[in-house]
């Protein structure tokens, strides 16, 4: 199949040519047209055009503000150091086995190691606090000793929580993979996702729920805000999900709203897992029932798209009304057999994470079918 030359930007001459710079850099072969052949300088809107098949590529340059610093075309940029391991943030409780069960398999697939964290909270006691500390789960002062008795608790189940491993190691339940065990303190979340930004595992392998969560607000979970933040992937697994390596993901369910991140998010995901074969279906949420046509359309095009730029694999589309969204996603999951929810989730602010939850979060604690958010 010969590949068509498509748009990727409109510029100025001179950025232009910062941009075919960068591009040529990285491979991907690039053309300028449109120029004023008589003087190229004061070209208004010339367009850099390159093969459709280097589209996803291109679009992670385009997303970068880097490219337009022209200190780029002088220095050889960094390779990005591969990720070699993933990440298990873990509690001891059976969530976190249920995420040792598919982290090790994924490491397994992807020949890298595996990293278990737990984070623990210590209380620091000041004797000159003038209020009360009853409601924060905090010990009087006197029983400051029992600090030195969690951190022995700690100890003894991360001890017994490596046997149970090394047993299922040694049972030919987990594969051979080499791990570690980390254990730092401070708040769960917040130490999960300065690993994460510092260190760049492949994936954060969660449980959606903590052993005393369950009865906690669910805004406050661990997990959902790692989902939210965190730089890598997140494959998040629900209490009631049944069991399953990465080899028995066949069918994936992947959210777009029509925005360019969601296709270098599919790129990434596909580059990531191309060793698996997924059938592939778009869904879109229907906000407006006059946009509903527009949406299929639209959705047809996405997966044409697709179709020619990864031949591999199956798509299908549909779209899902706003006011009934979860219902008829959980129909459609049980109709279908989805094996995984995708989503791919942007950074936003503090007010937007507040008062308008990601779909990531929404499907968080209502499905019982697993969810990787991508990055």
């Amino acid at each position: 199949m010969e590949d068509k030359l498509i748009t990727l930007a409109i510029l100025t001459y001179s950025k232009a040519q910062i941009l075919q710079s960068v591009l040529e850099n990285e491979g991907i072969e690039s053309y300028i047209h449109n120029v004023n052949l008589i003087q190229p300088v004061i070209s208004s809107g010339v367009r850099v055009r390159i093969k459709e098949s280097d589209l996803p590529q291109a679009l992670k340059i385009i997303e970068s503000s880097s490219w337009l610093s022209s200190e780029i075309l002088q220095e050889e940029s960094p390779e990005p150091a591969k990720a070699s391991h993933v990440l298990i943030p873990i509690d001891f409780s059976a969530y976190s086995l249920k995420a040792c069960d598919f982290g090790f398999r994924v490491a397994a697939k992807m020949q890298v190691e595996v990293v278990l964290l737990h984070v623990h909270f210590t209380p620091i006691y000041i004797p000159s606090l003038q209020y009360s500390t009853d409601h924060y789960g905090i010990p009087p002062i006197e029983n400051s000793a029992s600090i030195r008795s969690v951190i022995e608790t700690i100890h003894k189940e991360l001890d017994d929580l490596v046997k149970v491993i090394d047993k299922k190691i040694e049972d030919g339940i987990y594969p051979k993979v080499k791990y570690t065990c980390m254990l730092r303190e401070g708040v769960p979340e917040e130490e999960i996702l300065s690993y994460a930004r510092h260190e760049k595992p492949l994936i954060i392998v969660m449980g959606t729920r903590g052993e005393h969560q369950k009865d906690l607000e669910l805004i406050g979970s661990v997990t959902a805000e790692v989902i939210e933040r965190s730089p890598v992937f997140v494959y998040a697994i629900p209490e009631q999900a049944p069991s399953k390596s990465i080899e028995d993901i066949h069918k994936v369910a992947l959210f777009t709203s029509f925005d360019q991140r969601d296709l270098i998010a599919f790129d990434s995901l596909i580059t990531t897992f191309k060793d698996n074969h997924f059938e592939v279906t778009f869904i879109h949420i229907n906000s407006h029932e006059q946009k509903r046509t527009w949406n299929e359309i639209t959705l047809a095009g996405i997966k044409e798209y697709f179709k020619k730029q990864y031949p591999q694999l199956e798509f299908n589309y549909l779209t899902v009304d706003e006011e009934h969204l979860l219902n008829n996603l959980d129909q459609f999951v049980q109709e279908n057999k989805i094996d995984v929810i995708c989503t791919s989730n942007y950074k936003r602010n503090i007010f937007a994470r507040l008062f308008n939850p990601s779909i990531a979060r929404k499907m968080l604690f209502h499905a019982n079918t697993p969810l990787l958010v991508i990055k």
